[in-house]
């Protein structure tokens, strides 16, 4: 009788990168480029997935810069805001302005996360040590005497199992790695959720409100050239609620908070049309265990607040190629490396998410509860709008966050 037992691909990497979202390609491409054989592992077939984060930062595109590849990355489609306005009830809030940051690009660009990783991904691929593997799923950890060896997983192929000096997680919010390697979260609450979708967009739309309040209402408007990408905040857990009252009193929302949209809600023809995204806020306690190593979501989950995620994500990733790019190619990791970046990364990632806490409990949920009046602008906002310096502050913080990290890895030669 034949042999019904399926086989197993066996891989072998020094670096194994869980995650091919802009933490784990950036880390991936990186490595590679410093002379390390890494392999990234993505469970989807493409890049393709709307509704994900697509502010690339200056702090980023300071990166692309540093590597040589800004000019080519900034010939892809794109929008630009060298400033940052809101929309509260009928009063207009300069809330950020970008023209004085030290960096190479004064603007924040909103670039598809797909035309980012494929941009990326195709780069990295000239280097002989990068290994990008599409649906490639990771399942388990390879575990041996409280070390973790590698990750297993499945394919369209079968079953597969990657060796490695070093795993790094780099899955997302909801990480399979963590949840694995059991590693202890601390959760910090969030009480939003957010609603995705997307409208068609005109050329006499308005261009620079960003975010927009309206009574009990807060929404978020994204140009992507063609269509508008919203986000509409909602009480957490609270969906099912907004379903009830019906499709057309959720289009009524939006043109109360987005009156410009009032002829183009009917695009919202059913519930599949909008995506439910949970707000979560966490963060681990120790990021790493020997042999494995969590960055980005990973380690710590933002809120869409400011449009940060992917920007220290990126950062993340810069400073664990910084730091392991050495260790790694002499074949050597100690606890010591893994702990070095969560110290040099923990910082960032508590007063990013301390900004966004107090964001969601001082701002955004109180104009949802209707417990901020729209007559009158709060103290704040008077103080943005009457000071340039005040909003240029705010722009260099929003725009280059909290210890923004430099390309220290050197490039080997490219095939």
């Amino acid at each position: 009788m034949p042999d019904q037992t399926q086989s197993t691909d066996k891989f072998s990497s020094t670096c194994c990168v869980v995650g091919g979202g802009p933490a784990g390609v950036m880390l991936g491409y990186l490595l590679a480029r410093a002379g390390v054989d890494v392999m990234v592992l993505e469970k989807h077939k493409d890049f393709f997935r709307d509704f994900r984060g697509d502010t690339v930062h200056p702090s980023t595109l300071e990166v692309f810069h540093e590597l040589g590849l800004l000019e080519s990355f900034l010939k892809r489609p794109h929008q630009e805001y060298r400033q940052l306005e809101a929309q509260v009830g009928k009063f207009t809030v300069r809330a950020a302005d970008f023209s004085h940051i030290p960096t190479q690009c004064k603007f924040v660009a909103i670039m598809p996360q797909w035309d980012f990783l494929n941009f990326l991904s195709s780069h990295g691929q000239r280097y002989p040590g990068f290994r990008l593997l599409m649906e490639h799923e990771v399942t388990g950890l390879l575990e041996d005497a409280g070390e973790i060896r590698g990750v297993t997983g499945r394919s369209p192929q079968g079953e597969f199992e990657v060796r490695a000096l070093l795993t790094v997680a780099a899955d997302g919010r909801g990480s399979t790695v963590r949840e694995r390697a059991a590693l202890r979260v601390l959760d910090l609450g969030a009480p939003i959720d957010v609603l995705w979708m997307r409208l068609s967009r005109k050329p006499d739309d308005p261009q620079a409100a960003l975010g927009r309040i309206a009574a009990r209402k807060f929404m978020v408007t994204i140009n992507r050239g063609d269509y508008w990408q919203c986000a509409f905040v909602i009480a957490k857990g609270t969906f099912d609620e907004v379903k009830s009252k019906g499709l057309p009193a959720f289009r009524q929302g939006i043109i109360e908070v987005a009156p410009f949209l009032g002829d183009r809600v009917h695009e919202l023809a059913d519930w599949d049309t909008i995506k439910l995204l949970s707000v979560a806020v966490d963060r681990l306690a120790v990021w790493h265990k020997p042999g494995l190593l969590c960055i980005g979501d990973a380690a710590h989950a933002m809120s869409p607040v400011g449009g940060v995620g992917i920007n220290l994500a990126v950062q993340d990733a810069v400073a664990a190629a910084n730091v392991l790019a050495r260790p790694l190619r002499a074949q050597r990791v100690a606890a010591s490396d893994l702990a070095q970046v969560q110290r040099r990364r923990e910082f960032p990632a508590k007063a990013t998410q301390r900004a966004q806490i107090f964001a969601h409990t001082h701002v955004v949920f109180p104009y949802l509860r209707g417990e901020i009046s729209l007559e009158r602008l709060p103290l704040v906002a008077r103080m943005l709008n009457r000071s340039v310096w005040l909003r240029r502050l705010l722009g260099r913080v929003a725009a280059v966050g909290v210890r923004p990290e430099h390309v220290r890895t050197p490039e080997q030669a490219p095939r």
